[in-house]
């Protein structure tokens, strides 16, 4: 899985961007077929940075989520929240479209 994290209107510190590659890679334990996370952190209002996530995943369309917080490390948990219930829905349902039908029973 590639993860790549990019900063519009500013610059973010190495030691921040491994922090954010570490929470966002756990993401990969709800959906495996992730190919591809795209974070991008915008910090132009310092007091409300705002967090885009983008998953990739095979056979299926992009996901995102993005979250406004008065914080940036609350912007990258909130967003990384909306992602896992949307890879925990999308994986429910892959995973319920294989059920069995029911017999009849006469």
């Amino acid at each position: 899985m590639q993860i790549n994290v990019s900063a519009r209107h500013g610059q973010l510190s190495g030691a921040t961007q491994s922090k954010i590659v570490s929470k966002v890679s756990r993401l990969k334990r709800y959906f495996s077929r992730l190919t591809a996370l795209n974070v991008t952190v915008d910090l132009e209002n310092d007091a409300l940075p705002a967090v885009e996530i983008v998953a990739s995943a095979e056979h299926f369309h992009d996901m995102v989520s993005r979250e406004h917080a008065g914080q940036l490390w609350r912007s990258v948990d909130g967003a990384v929240q909306k992602l896992e219930q949307q890879l925990r829905k999308h994986k429910e349902k892959v995973l319920d479209h294989k059920h069995v039908q029911p017999t009849r029973e006469s």
